[in-house]
């Protein structure tokens, strides 16, 4: 500590001699360099169905996805394999380059080549940086050139905040990305590429002899892991994607910087038992489709049914016979389950504006929920009379995080409407 502090007194120290100021500046250099980098802790936990988030911190931080990247590369291999670009049994060779890679590494030696389905298992269980340079170098003739395709891919997979560098994610100041992208590209390759999420489930992997096992601990120990993929540089921190499956719902969580492997999985685990409380309330697409269709059968039956559909007035209806009054309420009360299960009932809202015209207040709200897009999907629009002001508040509803409410604060500010995230227990509202 008293060599850190005689470093900051550098400048006072300099008038005293250029010889000693020299070599305490090279000792400080080395110091400073020698400092552990702190990674940035956040985490997402999303639906894989439908992409309901149910939990984030600091989603959209940048960090450094360290071997994460590797799932983008496979995703780059998957694609090539299924557009007929090359096949399972297609080897790759082994350059001087991909070989001098730092561990982790199968130990490839330049003039060898490699199975393109042992590659993905090297990548997947390894996590075998050798290996990440020669899939970059037989996709995009060099590692470079491959990092450009796989940003370009990662933007239109919807990742706007990643950027990659390189195909392993060995340390690169400007290869970050962030839990929620990682959480989309999670998603993406599970549904784009199903015929090949089944190689991320693999426990262990045999090549020349020897016997590698995944770093994924939570294969085999947490009830429905099958997936996909960890990570770690001194500077990005322990990281995490994983995929678990039960009673067939699938979520999805990432965590980014954890201490030690022990504490990031204990933690994930933890996020992932939270988030299947959570998505059990949710109905699956399944449900809504049912819960659709038995509308449009009720609908069917008072077309059918009706006999005086295209009469100007109807008789009495006698006892037992078909009502279309019941059966149009029994279709609007379905009709009403289903956008009720839709809806978010979340605490926290959003404002985006305040007028003395309600209806000028509410057109706001449905503009900024249009504006969100897929982000609005079950948010309600919300019209408050502010008391004593004579004002009416635009807002939107059931948003269930602060992070989540600032995130789509965000996006509308970028498209160019003022935003305020409100916390809940807002004890001046009165609804209108």
């Amino acid at each position: 500590m008293g060599f850190v502090m005689t470093c900051l007194a550098f400048p006072a120290l300099k008038r005293a001699g250029v010889v000693a100021a020299a070599v305490l500046l090279v000792a400080c250099a080395t110091l400073v360099a020698a400092q552990p980098a702190v990674a940035k802790y956040a985490s997402i936990v999303v639906d894989v169905e439908t992409g309901r988030v149910l939990h984030e911190e600091n989603a959209d931080t940048r960090n450094y996805p360290a071997s994460l990247t590797k799932i983008m590369t496979l995703y780059m291999l998957f694609d090539a394999l299924e557009r007929g670009e090359v096949a399972l049994d297609t080897r790759f060779p082994v350059s001087q380059r991909a070989a001098g890679q730092a561990p982790s590494k199968l130990g490839l030696k330049p003039g060898e080549s490699i199975r393109a389905e042992d590659a993905i298992m090297a990548l997947v269980t390894k996590s075998a940086n050798d290996v990440a340079t020669v899939v970059a170098e037989a996709l995009g003739e060099t590692e470079y050139k491959f990092a450009l395709d796989m940003t370009k891919r990662a933007r239109a997979l919807g990742m706007r905040r990643t950027t990659f560098r390189n195909a392993s994610g060995l340390p690169n100041r400007r290869q970050l990305s962030t839990a929620r992208d990682m959480s989309v590209l999670g998603r993406r390759i599970m549904a784009d590429f199903p015929q090949f999420y089944h190689y991320f489930s693999r426990t262990s992997f045999k090549y020349n002899g020897r016997t590698y096992g995944n770093h994924n601990n939570l294969l085999g120990h947490y009830s429905g892991a099958d997936g996909i993929k960890t990570g770690y540089t001194r500077a990005s921190g322990f990281n995490l994607v994983a995929s678990v499956e039960r009673d067939g719902r699938r979520i999805l969580g990432v965590v980014f910087g954890g201490r030690t492997s022990k504490s990031r999985d204990r933690h994930m685990v933890s996020l992932l038992d939270r988030g299947f409380v959570r998505v059990a309330s949710i109905p699956s697409r399944d449900q809504l489709v049912a819960t659709a269709a038995e509308a449009a059968r009720v609908a069917e039956r008072i077309d059918a049914r009706n006999p005086f559909k295209n009469a100007g007035s109807a008789p009495p209806i006698a006892q037992g016979d078909f009502d279309p009054a019941a059966e149009l309420a029994a279709a609007a009360s379905v009709t009403q389950m289903a956008e009720e299960a839709l809806a978010r009932s979340g605490p926290w809202k959003i404002q985006v504006g305040a007028f003395k015209n309600p209806d000028s207040a509410r057109t706001l709200a449905e503009t900024a929920h249009d504006k969100l897009e897929d982000l609005g999907e079950g948010l309600s629009v919300i019209v408050d009379r502010l008391s004593g002001k004579g004002l009416y508040r635009a807002r939107l509803g059931g948003i269930e995080t602060e992070e989540e409410a600032r995130f789509a604060c965000r996006v509308l500010e970028r498209r160019r409407l003022d935003c305020l995230a409100v916390a809940p227990g807002d004890s001046k509202l009165a609804r209108n």
